[in-house]
């Protein structure tokens, strides 16, 4: 089992900057490769970023491609998403995930995919 807790959520002017952070307990953190995902109301839960173990690769979706990096520290146990130039549209609760895998460069956007998810964390942009 691992737990995983997202912070810095919050209400912020559309053009403005956040940082989600994810942290991780309970297994061995450089075992999983780590996504964020993001669900708005009356819609599904969709893919944002993801990063592998090894942190030599990433993946966006192109909706925020550019304007969100993903970063990981494997001494701290922590996933990061920095948010900038934020848009009414990113409005929504954000989700960290885990996916135990043997592949240290994999990385993964599928929902189903992933074997564990933190309770998520409020994102709100004011336009």
């Amino acid at each position: 089992q691992v737990q995983l807790v997202e912070s810095g959520g919050g209400l912020v002017q559309a053009g403005g900057s956040l940082r989600l952070s994810c942290a991780a307990s309970g297994r061995t953190f450089n075992s999983f490769a780590m996504g964020w995902f993001r669900q708005a109301p009356g819609k599904e839960r969709e893919f944002v970023a993801a990063i592998s173990r090894s942190s030599a690769f990433t993946y966006y979706a192109d909706y925020v491609k550019g304007r969100f990096t993903i970063s990981r520290d494997n001494a701290k146990n922590t996933v990061n998403l920095k948010m900038n130039s934020l848009k009414p549209e990113d409005m929504a609760v954000y989700y960290c995930a885990a996916k135990e895998v043997a592949y240290v460069h994999g990385i993964y956007d599928g929902l189903k995919e992933y074997d564990y998810w933190g309770q998520g964390t409020q994102v709100t942009v004011s336009s």
